[in-house]
């Protein structure tokens, strides 16, 4: 029973901690003129010493960019989380690209640029 409970919690501290990274990395972005990045998921350890944070970038052209100043300003975003969060300990922080959308956005691209069904065996109605 105990471990169902400690999963729920690292659920609702990962919904948490991904609306209020969200602010204050938008915040932070802003602030030091970064690529423009949006907080997409947060996964928290089970001991809750560490988070993955993925971000999406505006401009995937400039994601690593984004990550490298993301992971300049870890330190600084976790003190405003720290202070944001009722927590005795706040996650040490990790900044990862999420490419699940440019992946998408790819496979979009892709399936636009196939021919229409029925091109190929001359069945094609007019």
């Amino acid at each position: 029973m105990a471990t169902k409970k400690s999963f729920h919690r690292t659920d609702r501290i990962s919904a948490q901690l991904r609306r209020d990274l969200g602010t204050l990395v938008h915040n932070s972005v802003r602030e030091h003129g970064l690529p423009s990045v949006s907080v997409s998921d947060v996964e928290v350890t089970r001991d809750l010493a560490h988070a993955k944070v993925f971000f999406t970038a505006l401009d995937p052209s400039r994601a690593k960019e984004a990550l490298k100043g993301l992971q300049e300003q870890a330190r600084e975003i976790r003190f405003q989380l720290a202070h944001a969060m009722k927590l005795r300990h706040v996650p040490e922080l990790h900044f990862l690209y999420d490419d699940s959308v440019d992946r998408g956005e790819r496979i979009e691209q892709l399936l636009r640029d196939l021919p229409p069904a029925g091109d190929d065996d001359g069945s094609a109605e007019s």
